[in-house]
């Protein structure tokens, strides 16, 4: 089924202001909550739907790329293209998106008290790695694999960090509670327990495979897809691709940093391609039909006559891809050679061209050699 339009999802004009975006977001979330709609399978997809709309609306550099290549042009970052996979995913990323990393707490801590944002506390550490690719994956996109070592559950204890058979007991310190109070009156400050980390638990036998981690490390193959026209430096951010979360949290997310490779024939300009092509100076001065390369092979241009030396001439539609089958131009830079070694016979042309040019000067040369004399005046 092909996906709505995000700004279709939550109801708002494309001009929609930040405001606007957040507040029609907030309004479908109360509506569609999972705490307000049980066993409401619907209500759960329209509420999967409501946030990734919300995760690409609501950050510049995702909706200024959603706006210009459609869903294509966010496939990959965040949860956009392959959306939620779980409620457990919108809860855990809900922290970043709304602000709950900045001490305010998550948009939900102010809807519904708090009880599903707390579990970012046990999100897994996210990771972050390098990814080199051409300048034609770039343009056009294009799938990748990435090996990556990350921690993950003990195959011994499952993740529980106890001997095979036993089970972690409550923590003396704070009792279970995984916090502690200090102080007295009304100067009380509750704080983790530094015993326990947090988790109310204590492992009394750990596990001879993790010593008691939980985890152990391992090298996992992830796809990612890249978006066509990428650009060099872009991040990419692959949700639930990092580390398991403790206590059964929600695992970290994967970050990728793209580096785009040189290109012995193009540079990028915005959206256009730039490429050099030399030519001979008959070619220039009389006209010819050249073969260039281009982000989709041999293509054929014509030269007209009288062409300059770094004059540029643009073939359109041959730059990268702006989505809806819209792509940027090539700009081909003429380059006009001059031959280090000539034969004999070349030669004697370039004489005798040389004598005509002594009685037919152009007018170019003519006001530049009248504006010579006069400077020395």
């Amino acid at each position: 089924m092909a996906k709505r339009d995000y700004y279709e999802v939550l109801g708002v004009s494309k001009d929609a202001s930040e405001g606007d975006i957040k507040k029609a977001y907030r309004k479908l979330a109360m509506k569609y909550h999972p705490d307000r709609n049980p066993d409401d399978k619907e209500a759960e997809e329209k509420f999967k739907e409501a946030a990734e709309a919300y995760e690409v609306l609501s950050d510049d550099d995702k909706r200024g790329r959603y706006d210009q290549f459609g869903h294509a042009g966010v496939d990959g970052m965040g949860h956009a293209g392959g959306g939620f996979s779980s409620m457990e995913d919108i809860f855990a990323s809900f922290g970043d998106i709304f602000g709950g990393g900045g001490g305010g707490g998550s948009i939900f801590d102010s809807f519904f008290g708090g009880g599903r944002g707390r579990r970012q506390a046990n999100q897994g550490a996210s990771l972050r790695v390098n990814l080199s690719i051409d300048f034609k994956e770039a343009a056009f996109g294009c799938s990748k694999t990435i090996d990556v070592k990350r921690n993950e559950l003990c195959d011994t204890c499952d993740g529980s960090g106890c001997k095979p058979g036993t089970s972690p007991s409550t923590c003396t310190t704070c009792g279970g509670h995984g916090q502690v109070r200090q102080g007295q009156g009304f100067f009380v400050v509750q704080t983790t327990c530094p015993s326990c980390g947090g988790s109310g638990q204590m492992i009394t036998d750990p596990c001879d495979s993790c010593n008691g981690q939980g985890t152990q490390p391992k090298k996992a193959t992830i796809k990612v897809r890249i978006p066509e026209g990428i650009e060099d430096g872009d991040q990419l951010r692959v949700g639930g691709e990092g580390e398991p979360g403790p206590q059964g949290g929600p695992r970290g997310d994967l970050y990728v940093l793209l580096r785009v490779k040189d290109d012995p024939f193009f540079e990028r300009h915005g959206n256009d391609v730039v490429c050099k092509v030399p030519v001979s100076y008959s070619q220039a001065a009389l006209g010819a039909e050249v073969e260039v390369p281009s982000l989709d092979g041999k293509l054929k241009l014509k030269v007209p006559s009288g062409t300059q030396p770094n004059e540029i001439l643009r073939m359109r539609g041959q730059g990268i891809p702006l989505g809806g089958g819209r792509r940027g131009d090539q700009l081909v830079v003429i380059q006009v050679t001059v031959p280090k070694k000539t034969s004999s016979e070349h030669r004697k042309v370039l004489e005798d061209l040389a004598e005509i040019e002594k009685t037919e000067v152009n007018a170019e040369q003519q006001g530049f050699f009248e504006r010579f004399k006069k400077f020395f005046d």
